[in-house]
């Protein structure tokens, strides 16, 4: 008798901009994926947020908010990567696609979460191409052949997250979503993970003018849930160019079956 076939790998990487990144943006579906579905799961920013005080120099607020990036991962279960690259000085070019392709290498992702290409910083809009990039070509022996894709890389599934606030950052309409996600189970633990990176509340509130972030994710999840009837969601656009997968492995997996 033959031996089945092995189970299909699932490993879900959210790389994005800075820490709480994720919290804000995907971490309700991260926690579907690991809870129903058995998802190893892997969080990735490109900075460790130094410019994210007004007290703090940027080496000290880095090293807290790479603590706060782990605390935050570690609740769900995730691991936690940081490229060190700088708050606003993130740009398209070989030191940030090396270090998502280390990091794609080191993980093996089948499903990846980044940044639209248009948000309200350029980090974030930086971050978009350079993932981009490094999930066509982590596969691919001659990019940065220091070190070889694992076996059977391949090129995984990709969502875009939200734009901050879900609008777009040049005209003010909402943002489009080819994909809802109900997170009504998970929104509690969403929040307790962004509740971990408690020094962004002082900075978002003197930079950006907005106090009890906890709250504006919540609303913002409420807004996202309201098309499908229930009390929070998040939203993304599927990346479906060639030679990217086309099935809306999101929907397959998490949307309520009839």
């Amino acid at each position: 008798m033959s031996a089945p076939p092995p189970a299909p790998r699932r490993v879900a990487l959210a790389a994005l901009a800075h820490p709480d990144d994720a919290e804000l943006l995907c971490a309700g579906t991260l926690i579907r994926l690991r809870e129903e579905h058995g998802y190893d799961l892997h969080i990735a920013t490109a900075t460790a947020g130094d410019c994210g005080s007004i007290g703090r120099g940027p080496a000290e607020i880095a090293a807290v908010r790479r603590e706060e990036g782990a605390a935050a991962a570690a609740a769900i279960g995730a691991t936690y990567h940081c490229l060190g690259l700088m708050d606003l000085r993130v740009t398209y070019g070989d030191d940030g696609i090396r270090g998502f392709v280390d990091v794609m290498r080191a993980v093996n992702p089948t499903l990846v979460f980044t940044h639209p290409r248009q948000d309200y910083m350029i980090d974030h809009e930086q971050v978009h191409l350079l993932v981009r990039d490094a999930c066509f070509g982590f596969p691919m022996p001659n990019l940065f052949p220091a070190t070889r894709p694992p076996a059977g890389a391949a090129i995984p599934h990709l969502y875009y997250v939200d734009p901050l606030n879900g609008h777009d950052p040049y005209t003010g309409a909402p943002a489009p979503a080819t994909t809802l996600i109900d997170i009504a189970g998970a929104v509690d633990r969403k929040a307790e993970m962004l509740a971990c990176h408690a020094s962004q509340r002082e900075w978002l509130r003197e930079h950006h003018g907005m106090d009890e972030y906890l709250l504006a994710m919540r609303a913002h999840a409420a807004w996202r849930g309201e098309p499908l009837h229930t009390p929070a969601a998040e939203a993304f656009v599927q990346h479906r160019g060639h030679p990217f997968p086309a099935d809306d492995l999101l929907t397959d997996l998490l949307a309520p079956k009839a």
